[in-house]
């Protein structure tokens, strides 16, 4: 069972030593991402100037098994945005959210604005 949830905030805090990477390492063996969110840290890696192959082999190192993102997945996203757009929280935010709340894991995120959102997972902050 897996112990954390990641939002592409987490990954890419330890990606670039920021604060709270180290409460994201010790949850890296037993993480999993989203396949939006992982496809939202590939681009920020792309945009930064990596190659697809360099983003690759730097989550490769991390190891986090990736969730497909199904159809009741995406059904619980559309879902969760009346109870988020408050907060502005983006359709990546919301799939970690709702894979949180689907694997009843707690969902490890670096953005405050993810405190008052209105769902059933548990929002950890990583700073």
């Amino acid at each position: 069972m897996a112990k954390a949830i990641l939002d592409s905030s987490a990954v890419l805090a330890v990606l670039n030593n920021e604060a709270g990477s180290q409460i994201v390492t010790a949850m890296l063996e037993d993480a999993l991402i989203s396949a939006v969110n992982h496809a939202e840290v590939i681009s920020k890696l792309v945009e930064r100037g990596a190659t697809l192959e360099q983003a690759r082999a730097m989550l490769r190192i991390m190891d986090i098994g990736v969730v497909e993102f199904d159809r009741l997945t995406a059904e619980r996203v559309g879902e969760l945005r009346a109870g988020t757009k408050r907060l502005g929280l983006s359709l990546g935010d919301r799939a970690c959210i709702a894979l949180a709340e689907q694997k009843k894991t707690p969902a490890l995120t670096g953005d405050r604005r993810w405190v008052g959102a209105d769902c059933e997972a548990e929002i950890r902050l990583i700073r």
